[in-house]
């Protein structure tokens, strides 16, 4: 259930939607040059560099003559990257999914002195190829195919198997399923600054049972499709760090104390040279997290720095980079310890040093310009549906605001390497998604004329309401409102409210999209409904880690006690609102909402659309459920799960429910649908079931079916919660 911008979850739309936008520049593979100033994107197919002061200068890298291999058609650029030197282009193409995005493809590496165009991995299996790099010297490549790790001579094509035990269990150089969903991690290995090794994860699953999804669809006779996917309660898989010497295949397991299946190591790096290695290591139940130096040389590890927490340790923000400053001697690191998300230096020692002081959370690092002597960074102190750019000296001391106060809403900034110009994005919920170039720490449009985005809330028709709710248990929760069009307060309308409530996603931010329910097959203020959604705690905003981390062992109830709370208050203060026409949705996370609010509520809820909802905690997987549930050990364990899980509960349903499931779902498995189906039978519980044959979670695969979902959700909608005034 862990939502990264990436996955087709419709269930976050309204978050997604504009965060996939705001991505798009990263997403067509802009990269700066060092001089801070160029910067090189896809433009019709040609590899370009731009230049940020003037729009109008363009300089073709790689035109479409030279992407075209003799004899072949031109190469469709999906990602590129340049070497060190700049005189590399590595570019990928022919992509295919594993799991959430396209890292399997082909590789081609252009030479831009000698302009030869040459592929890597002759002979290995079409689009097999991952997470392919140049060396730092620009001589080797090196990329994953089939789990194992190879390195190929860019000049001469000769290809060096550097593991030769990978299988489709014992994985070298990616993760298994749980790592990617829970981690973000894809790309398991990494070169040294000196070109010499390759460290790489090595994650053995050999020991994790598969999930068996049946496909009864696509042949005459059913067929099973196994995922290796550890529940919550079972061991996790293996997990070691290795280096191999590109030369001579000389291969080590650095040391990292501890149980290899009992702990995970969620991010690794060189330590800014050639010998040592930097890790997190964090502990089964994900409340202690250790940073190791280990020396690969002596093989001898130490640690510089570890915490505790009461309930869990977030793993480093990037899972690629170390933020390393003052030439390797320190590091910045985000950590919770004080009570809010602060960014300190921490030496090879351990020695550390605050730098973010004050009662906010730092959302993000930007970037650390240590030229100009300041960290870059977003955060939101006074308003958590927003976001805004701040800097602080490296040194430390007080926040300054860099992003202008006659721009409120949500703002995103790619910031070029010499901390002087950026990109910036910005939209609110009101003001469409909209770009600019503009200088630092000035925030001033690059051609000197005024800023173009100026957002203006009187212009603006039908947009959602922002508001502040506090509950009986005395939680103030931010949420937004949409209300009818031609809207009268005399009357009483019915209201949907969309959920997602745990720990992975936030619903109510002030972006483009909020307030529109983009599962619906219409317009749902035009057709009379109000539409509300509330952050309550546990929800990943920036209101400090008591916020965040009150919903530990209390997934299905403290969250959902929070939402109904402020559902009823909402109810006392807007008598606009028609309670006996009340309906909620959501989806993941947000549809295991759904039935516990329709199961723990009923005489609130009155209809609920639930889809792809985990029925079970302890069928989902160990990573994630663990991290915020505590591992279930024991019958004290386990119990925290099932007072949490919606089958618990299934018994007390009484109003309107149309639940909605893949049954190719990997993540949150078809299980969950026939646990709940069980248990609402076996109650003689009247309800709606849709299953969709071999879609996933997003429910999007196959003509038609994204179009048969909204048309199935707003008929229910419509017919069970009628729209309209009364």
């Amino acid at each position: 259930m862990n939502k990264n911008f990436y996955r087709p979850v419709l269930a976050v739309m309204c978050t997604l939607l504009i965060m996939l936008i705001q991505s798009q520049v990263k997403a067509q593979g802009l990269q700066w040059a060092a001089d801070g100033y160029h910067y090189y994107r896809t433009v019709d197919g040609e590899i370009t560099e731009l230049d940020i002061r003037d729009a109008a200068k363009k300089n073709v890298i790689l035109s479409r003559a030279a992407l075209t291999p003799a004899g072949k058609n031109a190469i469709a650029v999906r990602r590129f990257v340049f070497s060190d030197d700049r005189q590399k282009v590595l570019i990928n193409t022919n992509t295919k999914r594993v799991w959430r995005q396209d890292t399997r493809g082909d590789y081609w590496v252009y030479d831009i002195k000698t302009k030869n165009f040459t592929q890597l991995g002759k002979g290995r299996p079409e689009s097999s190829l991952m997470f392919a790099k140049i060396s730092p010297d620009g001589t080797k490549a090196a990329y994953v195919s089939e789990h194992n790790v190879y390195v190929e001579d860019v000049s001469t094509g000769v290809i060096k198997a550097l593991s030769t035990d990978g299988t489709k269990r014992l994985i070298n150089g990616t993760f298994d399923w749980a790592y990617e969903e829970e981690f973000d991690c894809r790309d398991g290995f990494r070169w040294s600054p000196d070109s010499r090794n390759i460290a790489y994860w090595q994650i053995d699953a050999t020991k994790i049972r598969n999930y068996l999804m049946l496909n009864t669809t696509d042949s005459a006779y059913s067929f099973n499709v196994p995922v290796e996917y550890p529940v919550a309660g079972t061991d996790p898989s293996s997990c070691k760090i290795k280096v191999v010497n590109v030369t001579d295949g000389k291969t080590i397991v650095v040391n990292v104390p501890g149980d290899a299946v009992q702990h995970y190591i969620p991010r690794m790096e060189w330590a800014g040279n050639g010998n040592e290695i930097i890790l997190q290591q964090l502990n089964r139940a994900q409340n202690e997290s250790k940073l190791f130096i280990c020396n690969i040389s002596s093989n001898a590890s130490r640690v510089i720095s570890q915490e505790t927490d009461k309930a869990w340790i977030d793993a480093k923000e990037n899972p690629i980079g170390w933020d390393w400053i003052e030439k390797g001697k320190k590091f910045v690191w985000l950590s919770e310890k004080d009570g809010w998300r602060h960014a300190y230096s921490i030496d090879r020692f351990g020695q550390e040093k605050l730098l973010t002081k004050g009662n906010y959370d730092v959302v993000s690092i930007n970037l650390i310009d240590e030229t100009n002597g300041f960290i870059y960074f977003i955060a939101s102190p006074d308003n958590a549906t927003q976001r805004y750019l701040y800097r602080v000296k490296l040194s430390g001391g007080a926040a300054q605001r860099v992003s202008p106060a006659n721009q409120p809403g949500t703002h995103r900034y790619d910031i070029a390497p010499n901390g002087l110009v950026a990109i910036h994005s910005f939209n609110n919920s009101y003001t469409p998604y909209a770009t600019e170039t503009i200088s630092l720490p000035a925030h001033q449009p690059l051609d000197g004329k005024p800023s173009t985005i100026n957002p203006d809330a009187s212009a603006a028709k039908n947009k959602p309401e922002f508001f502040t709710v506090t509950t009986a248990d005395g939680v103030s929760m931010d949420g937004w409102m949409m209300k009818p069009t031609n809207f009268d307060p005399a009357k009483k309308y019915p209201v949907v409210f969309y959920v997602y409530g745990e720990p992975a996603s936030q619903t109510a931010a002030d972006v483009y999209g909020a307030g529109r329910n983009f599962e619906y097959a219409g317009d749902m203020a035009a057709d009379g409904y109000i539409y509300v959604s509330m952050d309550n705690r546990g929800s990943p905003v920036p209101k400090g880690r008591e916020w965040r981390k009150s919903i530990y062992r209390n997934i299905g109830i403290l969250n959902v006690r929070d939402q109904a709370m402020a559902a009823k208050e909402l109810f006392k203060k807007n008598a606009f609102i028609d309670t006996s026409r009340v309906a909620v949705w959501g989806w993941s996370g947000g549809g295991s909402s759904t039935l516990n609010l329709m199961f723990q509520y009923p005489e609130i809820y009155k209809t609920g659309i639930a889809v792809a909802a985990v029925g079970n905690q302890l069928s989902y997987d160990n990573i994630y459920q663990e991290r915020y549930m505590g591992v279930p050990t024991n019958e004290e364990g386990r119990s925290y799960f099932i007072k949490g899980s919606p089958i618990t509960y299934a018994k007390n349903l009484r109003g309107n429910l149309l639940y909605v499931h893949g049954t190719g779902d990997d993540n949150v498995h078809y299980s969950n649908a026939e646990q709940l189906i069980n248990e609402l039978v076996k109650y003689n519980k009247q309800f709606q079931l849709m299953s969709y044959p071999n879609r996933t979670h997003g429910i999007s695969e196959g003509a038609g079916t994204s179009q048969h979902l909204r048309s199935l959700y707003t008929k229910y909608l419509r017919e069970h919660c009628p729209p309209g005034a009364r």
